[in-house]
């Protein structure tokens, strides 16, 4: 447990001697590197991409999961420089919020807000640059096993005045806490949540999704905002856009409204993974459970495909590709 510690403050150290555009060229070569060792991970992003992107070339396929690799590898710089660098000060020089005036509204008047997004660009900013320009904050993280490495990480996070929800700490009653004290909570919304999850559409196949998101903001009564945090060029400087906010009054009289949300913000991260596919991390296992039907080889249930149907962006051609038909 030390030794990794020792380790880590040390590579930490050792990264923010050098300028920020040396080191994000560095971990982008580090990132080709595994690309190459990597075999399975590549492998299944490219799969995955072939999913999302069927009428991609092979080299299209494989340059975009290379990007992937990149992006992730300079992940780890950008999180070792971003809480040392973004204060109240700074924050103009290192964003620009763009599209966002809806879900910017909402958190002016401090109404409890979900702020939802996936395995994209740097998920970590949006929660640092959103406290660093005075608002309030929450993001639920999942805790590293080494309890050291967890606290000083927490402590990284917490340094601006964001506050850490760890996700195996009682994650529901603190989220319903922080939304009571009107702070908006960060919420990575795109895991794979088991064979129990809820199947909604990504990407023309059902992908299985945590259903708390859509519980609590149809509980609270709570508004989602589903956005995304991506660097753009050398420097840390972010594009932070809201894609979609789903309001109450949108789930309100749906048949099914824990289906509609689930869908909805899932809708949003595909929507993001569409725009940049590059900075979508293709390498997480987001189709690996599947539905009891398709597991036991049975067509899909009428109840399943009237939710589908219920569904106002998909039309027949995606239907069909859903349910076989």
């Amino acid at each position: 447990m030390w030794s990794q510690y020792i380790a880590a403050r040390t590579a930490v150290m050792g990264i923010t001697c050098l300028d920020v555009r040396t080191n994000l060229h560095l971990a982008a070569a580090a990132g080709r590197g595994l690309f190459q060792v990597a075999t399975k991970h590549r492998k299944r992003a490219i799969e995955h991409l072939r999913q999302a992107f069927p009428e991609w070339s092979d080299a299209q396929l494989e340059s975009t999961a290379r990007q992937s690799f990149e992006y992730f590898a300079q992940l780890a710089i950008e999180v070792a420089y971003l809480p040392r660098l973004v204060h109240a000060g700074t924050v103009g020089t290192h964003c620009k919020i763009v599209d966002s005036d809806d879900g910017l509204a909402l958190m002016n008047r401090r109404e409890p807000t979900i702020l939802v997004s996936g395995h994209f660009g740097n998920w970590e900013a949006p929660g640092l640059l959103f406290t660093a320009a005075g608002y309030k904050v929450s993001a639920v993280v999942r805790p590293l096993d080494n309890r050291l490495l967890n606290r000083w990480l927490l402590q990284q996070r917490e340094r601006r005045g964001m506050r850490v929800i760890e996700k195996w700490a009682d994650p529901l009653g603190h989220i319903a806490s922080a939304l009571a004290q009107r702070r908006a909570v960060g919420i990575i919304a795109d895991q794979n949540a088991g064979d129990r999850g809820l199947f909604v559409p990504f990407f023309g196949r059902l992908a299985s999704t945590h259903k708390s998101v859509a519980l609590l903001a149809i509980k609270r009564n709570a508004p989602i905002m589903c956005g995304f945090g991506r660097r753009m060029g050398d420097d840390l400087f972010y594009e932070i856009k809201a894609i979609d906010v789903i309001h109450p009054a949108d789930w309100r009289n749906h048949p099914d409204p824990q289906f509609y949300v689930t869908a909805r913000f899932v809708r949003a991260i595909e929507m993001m993974a569409q725009q940049y596919p590059g900075h979508y991390l293709w390498m997480h296992r987001r189709w690996k459970s599947r539905p009891w039907w398709e597991r036991k080889g049975k067509p899909v249930p009428d109840a399943v495909k009237r939710r589908l149907a219920s569904l106002p962006w998909l039309d027949s051609t995606q239907l069909g590709q859903l349910i076989g038909d």
